[in-house]
């Protein structure tokens, strides 16, 4: 019992820490942002919404600069301010927004911050037990190790999570008339909108595929349904 009470500890301090996130998070998000109100985006956002057969979608405005997208826990949609100014100044299309909004509605409708939350205590029981084990075979390193395994695993299901959400945005785009197009242009622009560049750390460590496999993982997506797969 006294060698699984660490590991147990871990899976306990994972499920607190995820919670006090979720709460910061929704903290935060309430504090910084408002319903978008955009006629434009709002025609593009109407023909996601028909082809899920809701009403609406309602989306909400962070008011932060990095570009980026985002699904709250709770279920919401978020666009950031830097993230809307590019449309504004005509960089984004509304088709390419409606893209980024239905990969964001994908990581909601796939459960993902729920399987993040369990995803987060796996990783810290496992990171525990490793460190435990390795640190009696690899004095000094052995937590250093443990940290890396970890990290790698958290960032391959992260990877994991993103393409199925780009699946996701796909099938919902190509059902609203949309199509693939938009989706494929907007990872184009991603890295320059983002200031992303290649190399920054190595690929198994990183959270997001790279834009060009996002991009070839679609085209055989669209390879596939266009041929009745």
């Amino acid at each position: 019992m006294l060698r699984v009470a660490p590991i147990l500890l871990a899976i306990l301090y994972g499920l607190v820490m995820y919670r006090f996130s979720v709460w910061r998070t929704h903290r935060e998000l309430d504090a910084k942002s408002t319903e978008l109100a955009d006629p434009g985006l709002k025609v593009v956002t109407d023909r996601l919404a028909a082809a899920l057969d809701l009403a609406r979608i309602p989306v909400y405005i962070h008011e932060v600069d990095p570009v980026n997208g985002l699904a709250a826990p709770d279920g919401r949609i978020f666009i950031t301010r830097g993230f809307y100014r590019k449309f504004q100044n005509g960089e984004v299309t509304g088709e390419e927004m409606a893209s980024v909004i239905a990969h964001e509605l994908g990581h909601v409708a796939l459960g993902h911050a729920r399987r993040r939350m369990i995803d987060f205590s796996g990783q810290n029981a496992l990171r525990t037990a490793l460190m435990m084990v390795l640190g009696r075979f690899v004095p000094f390193f052995g937590a250093w190790i443990a940290n890396i395994l970890a990290t790698m695993l958290a960032a391959g299901l992260s990877r994991s999570d993103e393409y199925e959400a780009d699946e996701y945005a796909a099938a919902l785009l190509t059902r609203a008339g949309i199509g693939i197009g938009p989706q494929k242009s907007m990872f184009a622009k991603l890295d320059d909108l983002t200031r992303a560049r290649a190399g920054v750390a190595p690929a198994w460590l990183m959270s997001h595929p790279a834009t060009g496999e996002r991009i070839a993982a679609l085209d055989r997506l669209e390879a596939r349904w266009g041929a009745g797969g």
